[in-house]
C-alpha cells in the first residue's frame, strides 16, 4: 500500500485503458462575481490503481509522492461499482 499525504477527492472512473493507472474526475463549484452565483466545473487526474477499478465506479483518491510524470494521485477505495 502507498502512504498517502494530503488532499483526498471523490470522483468518477473516466478511464481504465492503461494498466494500474485510470484518469478520475470530480466535480467542483467555483464561485462567478460577474453573475453573482456558482458555477460547475470539472478537474481530471491520472491515478494509481492497485484496487483494479473500472469505468464508471466511484473512488477515493489522495496524494500521494509522485509516482511519475502524471500521477501524483492513488486510489484509495472504490466506494460503488459501475455498471
Amino acid at each position: 500500500m502507498i502512504s498517502t499525504r494530503g488532499r483526498k477527492f471523490t470522483g468518477v472512473v473516466v478511464s481504465a485503458k492503461t494498466p494500474k493507472m485510470i484518469i478520475v474526475r470530480w466535480q467542483r463549484l467555483v464561485f462567478n462575481k460577474k453573475y453573482d452565483r456558482y458555477e460547475k466545473r470539472w478537474s481530471k487526474v491520472a491515478a494509481h490503481d492497485e484496487l483494479g477499478a473500472k469505468e464508471g465506479d466511484i473512488v477515493e483518491i489522495s496524494e500521494i509522492k509522485p509516482i511519475s510524470k502524471m500521477k501524483k494521485f492513488a486510489v484509495t477505495k472504490i466506494i460503488k461499482r459501475g455498471k
